[in-house]
């Protein structure tokens, strides 16, 4: 369900998994979506819940492994530890959870890192840094952090957990590694060819994502080059696939 950048990402595997329900609609601006817009997802994920719980069939919902969710966890963030969220968007995907958890309907939460490839939207990191660039100014949070994965290789691993008979779980699916926004914006640069100034501002925060559940469920992940240099490849495919490298 959805018509957004994942959800369209998804669509080549829909037919695999007839049994499932996977609501890909929703909030996807961590820092600029409004109480309205909070309610309107938690009212929609409350109505499919009911559906699915009366029909049989297993609701997927993607929550966020960000800094919203982990940013104030002591050491990786694990699913099976105590979430303090830190967001409103945070809270609000934590209290989906908890919603879905609470109304014992079949389900699976996936919590997200940060997703990269094309058809993003431009409030989304990416966009914005590469629009910034092109302008000649970066704005950049201190010591803010990101885990970066490719949208590709989310939707291997979605199909591949969607395959299991993974009831009442929580998965984070990320690449295990966070990286400076910093290094994020040298690799931007060098690959564009551009260089801008830097504005910092305070209220950054780093936090880094456990996948040691991930690589246990799917194997695939360890073929996937997740690491300290995946975020260069995922950043590369970006700009070659969103036609933003300089001619």
């Amino acid at each position: 369900m959805g018509n957004g950048f994942l959800a369209r990402s998804l669509r080549p595997i829909t037919r695999r998994h007839p049994g499932m329900v996977v609501v890909a609609a929703g909030v996807s601006w961590a820092s600029g979506a409004s109480q309205a817009e909070y309610d309107r997802e938690a009212r929609l994920v409350s109505a499919i819940a009911d559906r699915c719980s009366d029909d049989g069939r297993r609701l997927v919902f993607f929550s966020t492994a960000a800094t919203g969710m982990y940013g104030l966890a002591e050491g990786p963030g694990r699913e099976d530890a105590p979430v303090v969220p830190g967001t409103p968007y945070g809270e609000h995907k934590w209290s989906l959870e908890e919603l879905l958890r609470g109304s014992g309907v079949d389900h699976l939460i996936l919590r997200l890192g940060h997703l990269v490839g094309p058809g993003q939207p431009s409030h989304q990191l990416l966009p914005t840094l590469v629009a910034q660039l092109r302008e000649g100014t970066v704005h950049i949070q201190r010591g803010a952090t990101r885990d970066l994965i490719d949208v590709a290789d989310v939707v291997v691993i979605i199909d591949r957990l969607l395959e299991m008979d993974l009831s009442k779980e929580t998965v984070n699916v990320a690449s295990g590694v966070s990286v400076p926004v910093e290094r994020i914006v040298d690799h931007l640069q060098r690959r564009l060819g551009l260089t801008a100034s830097r504005e910092y501002r305070n209220g950054g925060s780093h936090h880094v994502v456990s996948i040691d559940k991930l690589r246990d469920l799917v194997p695939e992940v360890r073929t996937m080059g997740f690491g300290p240099n995946y975020y260069r490849r995922v950043l590369d495919g970006f700009v070659a696939r969103t036609g933003t490298a300089q001619a």
